[in-house]
């Protein structure tokens, strides 16, 4: 039988299996060059994630296991863009839908 935790907040409880998951590609995503930094406080605080290659900026945030997580990847530019770079991709939703829509994103050159 799989187990689950309630986060502190009441929301929705968190299935072991899918921490472990999210783990597992946050740990690829790590190999693959992201550099992740917690945002908030506490350990279960918002992470965030970046790496850069030579076309893209990819960008993960995770605010926990709910909708509001996003993934996105901007277009480099060698001149200054106003409003920032442009956005070629982008995935909202809860942290394993985000995660494993980046994973399905062609890989980006280094």
């Amino acid at each position: 039988m799989r187990s689950a935790h309630n986060d502190r907040d009441g929301r929705e409880p968190v299935d072991d299996t899918q921490t472990a998951a999210a783990k597992r590609l946050l740990d690829d995503l790590r190999a693959q060059g992201f550099a992740f930094e917690r945002i908030g406080p506490g350990e279960d605080g918002p992470v965030r994630g970046v790496r850069d290659s030579i076309a893209y900026r990819d960008e993960i945030y995770l605010g926990g296991f709910s909708d509001s997580c996003f993934a996105q990847r901007r277009t480099r530019r060698s001149i200054t863009v106003p409003g920032g770079l442009p956005v070629t991709s982008r995935v909202e939703g809860d942290a394993l839908t985000v995660l494993h829509g980046y994973m399905s994103w062609p890989r980006s050159g280094t």
